[in-house]
């Protein structure tokens, strides 16, 4: 397992392999590197609310079966994929992570590694950041009464770019704390690099790799450069 505070990656579309670009189709493997920036992302973003901290948790999807003659986006969990997708869930879970909102691509092997995420998410119990332990699934970690946040599943997190992820993140409800993303490469790992320059792995995200931006104020206002990144974590089951 890898955890550590603050370190780099740019942005694109889901990973076809290698180092990330700017465009292309959902992964078949590889590592994310650098990609485009542009604008951040656009109309319709709800007012903010407060200034209260925002935590943004990236997840890359935990491992898949090789490609096959189906269509990519058919492409389930291998087993060691569901373990380790369990793992993200139990150390967001621990972390104080859980989600107020998701935001996931409906390929089958993202929608399987938030399910899977979701079950570990639920192991008790969670220490959250403010060092009080709570059962997992209350309403302080998420937000959200009994603990279920609100989940869009959304085709731009599949065959967009970085900067349509941005806008995604940008209309996020104002009055949520948390929101977790669960994407492909290299477009996870270039928004990522959007958000902290400076600090995102060159080499992108690994499967079931997670990284945390945190900042002050609300969704619309995240920009470019505006998150920067205070923890990442590589689940292993």
């Amino acid at each position: 397992m890898t955890d550590t505070s603050a370190a780099g990656g740019t942005g694109g579309n889901p990973e076809s392999g290698g180092n990330a670009a700017s465009g292309g189709n959902p992964e078949s493997g590889g590592s994310a590197a650098s990609g485009s920036a542009g604008r951040p992302g656009g109309a319709g973003a709800p007012v903010a609310s407060g200034t209260q901290p925002r935590s943004l948790v990236l997840l890359r999807h935990a491992k898949a079966e090789r490609p096959t003659t189906a269509p990519d986006a058919d492409r389930p969990l291998t087993a060691r994929g569901h373990a380790d997708a369990a793992a993200a869930g139990a150390w967001l879970g621990h972390g104080g992570y859980l989600p107020t909102v998701v935001l996931c691509s409906p390929a089958k092997r993202t929608r399987q590694t938030w399910h899977d995420a979701a079950l570990g998410m639920a192991a008790p119990p969670i220490r959250p950041l403010d060092g009080q332990a709570r059962p997992a699934g209350g309403t302080d970690g998420t937000g959200q009464a009994g603990g279920v946040p609100t989940v869009r599943y959304d085709q731009r997190i599949y065959h967009g770019y970085a900067t349509d992820l941005l806008d995604l993140v940008r209309c996020t409800d104002p009055d949520a704390p948390t929101l977790l993303l669960v994407g492909h490469n290299p477009t996870i790992s270039e928004l990522s690099t959007l958000l902290d320059p400076v600090h995102a792995d060159p080499e992108g995200l690994r499967t079931s790799g997670i990284v945390i931006h945190r900042f002050d104020g609300g969704w619309a206002e995240l920009g470019p450069g505006a998150g920067p990144i205070v923890k990442w974590h590589t689940a292993r089951g």
